[in-house]
C-alpha cells in the first residue's frame, strides 16, 4: 500500500475513535449530573444551580421545583440540596476535566481506546 494512503488511514482511524471516545466522555458526563433526591430525577446544570443558590440567599427553605418530568418536588432543606448539587457538579465536572486531557494526550488508536 501506497506510504501516504496508509498514513491518511491511520489518521482516519485515529480522528474517527478520537471522535467517538470524546462522545462517549460527554454521555458520562452527562450521566453523571443526575441526582435523584427524594423519588425525583433532577439533572444538575448550571440553570438549576442558580436558581437554587438565588433561593437560598433569598432565605427560602423549601421550594417546590419542576423535575425532569415535569412532576412537582418539596424540596424541604434547600441548603443540603444546594450543597448536594454542587457537590455532584463539581466533582463531575472536574473528572470530565481530567479525563478530556488524558484523552486529548493519546496520539495513537491504541493509546485512546485504553486512556483511562
Amino acid at each position: 500500500m501506497d506510504e501516504r494512503l496508509e498514513k491518511a488511514l491511520d489518521f482516519s482511524n485515529y480522528m474517527l475513535t478520537l471522535n467517538n471516545q470524546k462522545r462517549l466522555l460527554a454521555e458520562k458526563y452527562q450521566e453523571s449530573l443526575i441526582h435523584f433526591y427524594s423519588g425525583s430525577q433532577f439533572t444538575i446544570t448550571r440553570e438549576l444551580i442558580t436558581f437554587v443558590s438565588t433561593m437560598v440567599h433569598a432565605e427560602q427553605d423549601e421550594i417546590i421545583i419542576t423535575d425532569d418530568n415535569g412532576i412537582p418536588c418539596m424540596v424541604e432543606d434547600l441548603s443540603v440540596f444546594y450543597g448536594h448539587i454542587m457537590d455532584i457538579y463539581t466533582t463531575s465536572s472536574n473528572d470530565y476535566h481530567t479525563q478530556y486531557l488524558k484523552l486529548k494526550q493519546s496520539r495513537s488508536v491504541e493509546k485512546l481506546v485504553n486512556y483511562e
